[in-house]
C-alpha cells in the first residue's frame, strides 16, 4: 500500500500546522495507537502483567517431528560442557581457531568494525577463509568429541555493510519512506546472497524498533514512528533473508534472520539508547511488538534481546517477556540471543557471570571481549550447582540445535564449498546496485519545491556543494564498513557512486556541466546549486543527541545556503540525516528541499529523480512519503501520529510530487525554544567516540596515519577500541618503547574556543592505567607557537590505582605560553612517551572550571 493515493491525499492547508484526514486503510492502526496515546497517564502505575494482551501466533515454520527427533538424539549425547559451549557467542577479535577447536562454540560473531585479521580491507576471500577455518574447528572431534557445526552471525543491517565493495542499501528510515514491502523483500534477498558469498550463516536483522523520540541515535534503524509499516516490513524482510516457509526456506541462497531488539528499544525516555521504556503493557504490544507479530509469523528463527529496560527492568533479565510472552504465549520456538554484553547490565550480574539471564529465557550469551572464557566456566558451574536448571540448559540447546538443523548446517557443505561461496561477482553486482538505486529513488521525500524549481533541466550549469556532495561514507551513515561509519573515504566504496558523481554523469550526458565546490566557491556562476549536507555518520550510543535542532551552535551549512542565495542562485537542498531534524532556517534558505535520509552506496538515485532526462521529460517522480512526522519546533523530538497534541510542521504521510501545491509558503519561524542546546562553553572531545570534526592520528617520526578501524599500529604505538560502559566507548593506547610514538586527536579545522575562559578552565579525562610509564609522559595541545611543548603527567599517573577508572583534571594553564593560546586549537590532546606505557581513556572534555592539577 502506498501512503497516499490520488483519491486519499492528506488535506493540505496554507498553515504551518498540517493535519490529515484519516483514510480507511489507517483505521485499525488508529484504533490501536490511540490506546497507546494514553500511556503517559499510566506511567507511574504499577504494571500488572496481562498475558491475554499477547496473541498466539500462527507461525509459518511448523515443528517437524523428524527435526525434533534429531535434536533429541544429538542432545542426549552431549556433555554439559558441550551444551554450555553452544550457549556462548564470542567475537572474532577475541577468539582463535584453536579456541573454537578446544571449546566448540555454538556460534560466533563479528561486531561492528570487526574484520578478519583486524583488517578493514579484508577481501571476501579472507572472510571465507575465516568462516571455513572456524567451521572445520567446530566439527573437529579430536578434543571434545563435538561434531556440531558452528554458525557465524553478522550485522548486515543495510546490505553486507562490513565488507568492502558490498552493495549498501538505504538505511531503514529511508526504506520506511518508500513504503514498499515488495522492494524490502528484494533488498533482503540481495543482502542474503552477498552474505552467503562470504560463508556467513546468520544476519542480525531486521531491526523492528518503532521510534518515538528522534533524539535516539538508532532512529535511522527504525522504519517508522508508527507500527503500521513496521509489521509488514518485518514479514517481508524475514522472507527475503530466509526464504518463505513453503518455498526455499533457508536454502543455499538464504541466511538465518534475527528480529530485534526485543522489546521496546525505540520507546525509551528522552530517546536514550539502552534507556527505560515506560509504556503500558497494552502500548508495548500495540506499538512496539508489531514487528515481532510480522517477523515471527513469517518464520524468523532468532530474536535478539534488547539493551533497554521496560518499567525499570532490563530486558535481558525479563522472564515475563522473554519466556512467558515470547516463547510460551506467542509460540516462538527459535533461539534468543543476547546483545553485546547485555547480560552484564543485569543487577547482580557481570560480563563474566549471569545465571539470571539464562533463567529469564536467554539462550545465547553474546560474550565479546575477554568475557567468553570466564562466562563459559561460570555457567557450567551454575548448571552443576542447580543455580541454572539442567532443564533450562537443555531447552536453550534444543532451540539452538533446532535452528541449525532447520538451516541445514549439518547437511550443507562447509562454508568454502557452498554454492554461493566465493562468487565474488555477486558482491556489489550490477543487479543488486540497481535494486539499491531504485530504493534511493523511492525513499526521497520532497518537502519543498517553491515555484516548481524541480525537476531540473540537465542542460544547465550546476554547482554541487556541501560536504556530503561527494562523500559516499557520509551519505551511507553508521554501520558502514566501520561500526560508527567513520574513518572512511570514497576509495572504501569501489563500485559506489556519490551524489555528485550521479549528477555529473547524467548532466554531462545531456550536454550540461557540473562543478564540484564543497565550500560553494565556484569558478563559473551556476544556473542552479545543489547543496548536499547533513549529519555526520554515527551508530548506537554515539548517535544520541540532546536536540533535534540541526547545527544548533555553528550554522555553517545555513551560511553556505544563504551565501549562494544572496548571489541570486536558486538552491536545492539535499539533507542527509538519520532522523527528522528542525531545519526551519535551512528550509527558508532553500528554493527546494529534499529529505534523502541515508541513501547508501548508490547516490546516483538522487539525480535520477531531481533531473529531467535528456529529452526534457520527467524520468522519475517523487513517491516517498514521511514515515516520521517532521518537527515544527526545535523541541519537538517526540512528535508522533495520533498524539493528543499532534502539531508537526509536516505530518506522517506527507510528501510532494512534481506539480503539487507547495504548502511551505512564506517564511517559517526560526525562533528556537529554550535557547541553543550547545550554548555552553564546554567542549566535548571524546564521549564514546570522537566528536566531529576530530580525528585520531598516530604519529611516528615523520609518518602518520589516521585510525580508521578498531585497531591501528604505527611504530611503537598501538591503539585499539575497548568497552567501558557500552561497546567500544574507550581507547587503549599501548606504547612499546621501541620507537618514538605519539597519539594525537586532531581537528580538520581549528576549534574556536573563544567562549571558553581559558584562564579558568581545565582538561578533564576519565582514564585507566594498565602499565605505569617508564619515561616522562608529555600531554600537550597544538595551537601554533602559543602552546608549550607539553606537560609531564607521569608524576600524576604514578599516584593512580592501576586498572581502575579514575578522573583527572588538568588546568589549561599547564599547556599555554600565553593567556590567548587556546582561542584557536588544532589539536586538543597529544600524548607522547619514549618508554613503555599503557593507558585507556574514555571521556575527554575541556571544562569551564579550574583543574585540580595546577601548574606554574
Amino acid at each position: 500500500m502506498k501512503y497516499i493515493s490520488s483519491q486519499t491525499r492528506f488535506c493540505k492547508t496554507l498553515s504551518i500546522l498540517i493535519t490529515c484526514v484519516a483514510i480507511s486503510a489507517c483505521v485499525s492502526s488508529i484504533e490501536s495507537t490511540q490506546r497507546a496515546a494514553k500511556q503517559s497517564a499510566n506511567n507511574n502505575e504499577q504494571i500488572v502483567n496481562n498475558i491475554d494482551i499477547w496473541p498466539v501466533l500462527d507461525i509459518a515454520v511448523k515443528q517437524d517431528p523428524a527435526v525434533e527427533t534429531k535434536v533429541a538424539e544429538i542432545l542426549a549425547k552431549m556433555t554439559l560442557e558441550q551444551k554450555v559451549a553452544q550457549m556462548i557467542q564470542p567475537e572474532i577479535r577475541d577468539v582463535t581457531v584453536e579456541d573454537m577447536r578446544r571449546y566448540g562454540f555454538g556460534s560466533y560473531l563479528n561486531g561492528g568494525g570487526a574484520f578478519p585479521q583486524n583488517n578493514k580491507h579484508a577481501t571476501p576471500t579472507d572472510w571465507i577463509t575465516l568462516a571455513e577455518d572456524m567451521y572445520q574447528a567446530s566439527i573437529d572431534d579430536s578434543l571434545d568429541g563435538s561434531t556440531i557445526p558452528t554458525m557465524w552471525g553478522t550485522d548486515a543491517v543495510h546490505g553486507h555493510n562490513n565488507v568492502i565493495g558490498a552493495t549498501l542499501f538505504p538505511h531503514n528510515i529511508g526504506l520506511g519512506a518508500a513504503n514498499n514491502p515488495a522492494l524490502i523483500e528484494e533488498i533482503a534477498r540481495a543482502t542474503a546472497r552477498e552474505v552467503m558469498v562470504t560463508g556467513i550463516d546468520w544476519v542480525f536483522a531486521p531491526t523492528v524498533a518503532v521510534v518515538r523520540d528522534d533524539r535516539w541515535g538508532r532512529t535511522y534503524e527504525g522504519y517508522s514512528e508508527d507500527p503500521e509499516i513496521v509489521r509488514s516490513y518485518a514479514s517481508a524482510i524475514v522472507k527475503g533473508l530466509q526464504g518463505a516457509a513453503d518455498e526455499d526456506f533457508l536454502g543455499d541462497k538464504r541466511v538465518i534472520a534475527t528480529v530485534k531488539h526485543f522489546l521496546g528499544d525505540g520507546g525509551t525516555e528522552f530517546g536514550i539508547d539502552q534507556g527505560n521504556n515506560l509504556a503500558s503493557e497494552q502500548a508495548l504490544f500495540d506499538i512496539h511488538a508489531q514487528g515481532y507479530v510480522g517477523g515471527l509469523s513469517a518464520g524468523a528463527q532468532t530474536v535478539m534481546a534488547s539493551f533497554n529496560s521496560w518499567q525499570g527492568d532490563k530486558l535481558h533479565g525479563q522472564k515475563y517477556l522473554l519466556t512467558d510472552v515470547l516463547k510460551e504465549r506467542m509460540g516462538f520456538d527459535g533461539l534468543v540471543v543476547g546483545d553485546w554484553l547485555g547480560h552484564g547490565q543485569i543487577p547482580g550480574c557481570s560480563n563474566y557471570s549471569c545465571s539470571k539471564t539464562i533463567n529469564a529465557g536467554l539462550d545465547i550469551f553474546m560474550a565479546s571481549g575477554d568475557s567468553w572464557k570466564p562466562l563459559l566456566e561460570a555457567t557450567i558451574e551454575q548448571a552443576r550447582s542447580g543455580e541454572i536448571s539442567l532443564d533450562r540448559v537443555d531447552d536453550a540447546v534444543t532451540r539452538i540445535l533446532r535452528v541449525k538443523i532447520r538451516a541445514g548446517l549439518f547437511e550443507k557443505p562447509s562454508p568454502a564449498k557452498r554454492p554461493m561461496s566465493g562468487r565474488l561477482d555477486i558482491i556489489g553486482s550490477p543487479e543488486h546496485r540497481e535494486i539499491a538505486r531504485r530504493a534511493v529513488r523511492e525513499s526521497l521525500v520532497l518537502l519543498k519545491n517553491a515555484n516548481n524549481l524541480l525537476p531540473l533541466n540537465p542542460k544547465q550549469k550546476f554547482l554541487l556543494a556541501g560536504d556530503a556532495a561527494h562523500n559516499i561514507g557520509k551519505q551511507s551513515g553508521g554501520w558502514t564498513v566501520t561500526w560508527q561509519g567513520t574513518g572512511n573515504t570514497n576509495a572504501d566504496f569501489p563500485g559506489g557512486t556519490s551524489i555528485y558523481s550521479g549528477f555529473k554523469a547524467a548532466v554531462e550526458e545531456a550536454g550540461g556541466s557540473v562543478e564540484l565546490a564543497v565550500d560553494g566557491n565556484y569558478q563559473k556562476k551556476p544556473d542552479v546549486a545543489i547543496v548536499v549536507f547533513g549529519e555526520n555518520p554515527y551508530a548506537e550510543g554515539v548517535g544520541d543527541v540532546k536536540t533535534i535542532e540541526y547545527q544548533p551552535s555553528q550554522q555553517t551549512d545555513l551560511a553556505l545556503l544563504q551565501k549562494l542565495r544572496s548571489q541570486g542562485i536558486p538552491v536545492v537542498s539535499v539533507l542527509i540525516s538519520g532522523r527528522p531534524l528542525w531545519v526551519n532556517r535551512e528550509l527558508n534558505a532553500s528554493n527546494a528541499f529534499v529529505a534523502a535520509w541515508l541513501p547508501g552506496s548508490e547516490g546516483a538515485g538522487v539525480s535520477d529523480v531531481l533531473l529531467r532526462n535528456a529529452a526534457g521529460q520527467i524520468a522519475y517522480d517523487f513517491t516517498g512519503k514521511l514515515a516520521y512526522s517532521w518537527p515544527a519546533k526545535n523541541t519537538q523530538s517526540s512528535v508522533n501520529r495520533f498524539d493528543a497534541d499532534y502539531a508537526p510542521l509536516l505530518p506522517y504521510g506527507y510528501g510532494q510530487q512534481y506539480g503539487d501545491h507547495d504548502v511551505l509558503v512564506g517564511k517559517l519561524s526560526e525562533k528556537r525554544d529554550g535557547g541553543s542546546i550547545d550554548s555552553q562553553a564546554d567542549v566535548v572531545i571524546f564521549d564514546k567516540a570522537l566528536s566531529s570534526p576530530l580525528k585520531p592520528i598516530l604519529v611516528s617520526d615523520s609518518t602518520e596515519i589516521e585510525m580508521t578501524s578498531n585497531v591501528a599500529t604505527l611504530g611503537g604505538l598501538t591503539v585499539r577500541t575497548l568497552d567501558k560502559d557500552v561497546q567500544e566507548d574507550a581507547r587503549l593506547l599501548v606504547f612499546s618503547g621501541t620507537d618514538n610514538a605519539r597519539f594525537q586527536i586532531r581537528a580538520k579545522q581549528a576549534l574556536d574556543l573563544t567562549a571558553l575562559n581559558t584562564n579558568s578552565a581545565s582538561l578533564q579525562a576519565t582514564i585507566k592505567i594498565q602499565k605505569v610509564p617508564e619515561q616522562p609522559v608529555l600531554l600537550s595541545m597544538d595551537c601554533d607557537t602559543a602552546c608549550n611543548d607539553g606537560f609531564d603527567i607521569k608524576p600524576t599517573l604514578e599516584t593512580l590505582t592501576a586498572n581502575t577508572w579514575q578522573d583527572i583534571s588538568i588546568d589549561l594553564k599547564c599547556f599555554q605560553r600565553t593567556a590567548a593560546a587556546l582561542t584557536t586549537l588544532s589539536s586538543p590532546f597529544n600524548l607522547f612517551t619514549e618508554g613503555e606505557f599503557e593507558l585507556t581513556f574514555s571521556d575527554i572534555s575541556l571544562i569551564s572550571e579550574p583543574g585540580t592539577i595546577q601548574c606554574q
